[in-house]
């Protein structure tokens, strides 16, 4: 079995990835979509290897955004055959989101974080669309706006321990338009991580308005790793 486990991000849930994974289910890839809970890292590296765990095989991990973090670390685990990151945090030891998001360059973005709520972060309502979601049908970006997932303090500084890209072979999609990640720190990390590198235009939420581009990135990694 061609087996595909997507790693959703920060103030999202897994459905976002419905596109992708319709595309790859087509293409006879076995799916599954983790259900991160973003309240702290160690939570999601945990949820992330229960999914791998009911893997019967080689994997191709993928991460968008924060996922990246959570398949940096869970993806030690043996099954892990490549990862994926999609417009993600490839953090390398010791660092987390927090470390990367203060060391961004001067004129960067600044994603519309409002501040913590009870340990938890959270993206103003009005600028959604615009840092997250900007190529999303304004309904949709509405809907992903409202219905988001509070992200926990404890995932934003969850330090990575061991790099799972220092052993495993990546893929990582460069998305120039990005206003939550900057397009350079997305450079910065594909290379350090000796990724292979695609690039398109879009938003941070990619992965739901060109599903096609991020599965087509996913099926490259998975035919040389997995045959």
């Amino acid at each position: 079995m061609k087996n595909v486990v997507l790693v959703h991000g920060g103030f999202v849930d897994g459905a976002g990835w419905e596109g992708v994974y319709q595309i790859l289910k087509k293409d006879g890839y076995n799916v599954t979509v983790v259900q991160n809970p973003t309240v702290t890292l160690e939570d999601d590296v945990a949820a992330t290897r229960r999914a791998l765990a009911a893997q019967d095989g080689p994997t191709i991990l993928v991460g968008h955004s924060y996922g990246g973090a959570v398949i940096t670390e869970a993806g030690n685990d043996p099954k892990v055959a490549g990862l994926v990151y999609i417009t993600a945090f490839a953090l390398d030891k010791g660092e987390s989101v927090n470390t990367l998001i203060q060391s961004a360059p001067p004129g960067a973005p600044v994603p519309p974080i409002l501040p913590p709520q009870g340990g938890f972060l959270f993206l103003d309502r009005a600028k959604f669309a615009a840092s997250f979601a900007a190529d999303v049908s304004k309904e949709k970006a509405q809907f992903m706006a409202d219905s988001q997932v509070p992200w926990g303090l404890g995932a934003v500084a969850g330090t990575i321990t061991s790099p799972a890209w220092k052993a495993k072979p990546s893929w990582y999609l460069i998305v120039t338009e990005d206003k939550m990640i900057p397009p350079d720190a997305q450079r910065m990390m594909a290379k350090r991580a000796g990724a292979t590198v695609a690039e398109t235009k879009g938003s941070h939420a990619i992965y739901v308005s060109h599903p096609e581009v991020v599965a087509g990135l996913i099926e490259q990694a998975a035919k040389k790793q997995l045959g």
